[in-house]
């Protein structure tokens, strides 16, 4: 993902008359967004955050040069995003971060495309990709774990499932279309140096492949962030 942005918040409305702005995080642990430095609108501008408080369903954040409510208008449901560069390398081999795995191409073991990974899923049984296939509008979950997806490849952009879902050897569970348009949700980007925002909640999660299923929680708690 060199060159990718990743989208960890998003202003919303000015709050009072000094500059402040309602600001919504996306990171796994909330507060964690201030501590990533400097934050990148879409248009390039480098916002800082020079402080944050919660409030009831939001933070109010003062932004570097932002003086007014006027200013603070503007910035109304602008999308801030670091470089990925900027979140530190898991750990562990098996450990990846969520926005990584997003726009991912899911593959079998001949290579023939089946679908594109469009979000992160655990629903207390374990962490799952939702996958968009590519011949329909539909989207279905695959379980995470290795003895479906042998290899995560980064690099070459691909997850590699196995059995193969192209030949029927596995039942995926299918999901009805999402809202927001044909094909499932919509993407900002991905891989290859574009713009990932909410195609999860929280892009900077870590989570690892498991070695089996069931098991009851894959996902690192309390490790997220820088």
């Amino acid at each position: 993902m060199a060159g990718a942005r990743i989208c960890l918040g998003q202003i919303g409305a000015a709050h009072g008359i000094r500059g402040e702005v309602r600001l919504r995080s996306f990171t796994a642990e909330p507060t964690a967004i201030a501590a990533y430095g400097p934050l990148e609108p879409e248009d390039g501008r480098i916002v800082t955050i020079e402080t944050l408080r919660p409030a009831k369903d939001f933070f109010v954040a003062k932004l570097s040069g932002v003086a007014d409510r006027h200013a603070a208008e503007r910035l109304t449901n602008t999308k801030l995003y670091v470089p990925r560069e900027r979140l530190p390398e898991p750990e562990a081999p098996d450990e990846y971060y969520h926005a990584d795995l997003i726009g991912l191409r899911v593959v079998d073991r001949a290579g023939r495309q089946y679908g594109t990974v469009v979000a992160i899923h655990n629903f207390g049984a374990g962490d799952v990709i939702e996958v968009r296939v590519e011949t329909s509008n539909k989207t279905e979950m695959l379980p995470f774990d290795a003895a479906i997806v042998p290899e995560v490849n980064l690099p070459a952009g691909t997850i590699v499932v196995n059995p193969s879902p192209l030949a029927g050897e596995i039942s995926l569970l299918s999901l009805p279309p999402r809202s927001g348009g044909e094909g499932g949700p919509k993407q900002s980007g991905g891989q290859g140096g574009g713009l990932f925002c909410g195609n999860t909640p929280h892009p900077d999660a870590r989570l690892r492949l498991a070695s089996t299923l069931p098991t009851t929680h894959y996902v690192r708690g309390g490790r997220d962030g820088p």
